[in-house]
């Protein structure tokens, strides 16, 4: 099955770039995402981690 792809990708003019392109946009995103969880505020991760606790919101798909 990969033959079968290979073969039909290597007939087209420029292909070698995407895989390049994937593997920055890969890269970009994990880093991007490391900084932001670095330098997350610890009163906001607190917050957010204690959401599906907090009783005081209003969640209209619960089936008690």
């Amino acid at each position: 099955m990969l033959k079968f792809i290979k073969h039909h990708m290597t007939g087209i003019d420029g292909i070698e770039i995407y895989p390049i392109i994937s593997l920055l946009i890969f890269i970009v995103f994990f880093v991007v995402l490391f900084f932001w969880v670095i330098t997350a505020k610890k009163q906001h991760i607190d917050h957010v981690s204690n959401l599906p606790f907090d009783s005081s919101t209003k969640n209209d798909n619960q089936t008690l």
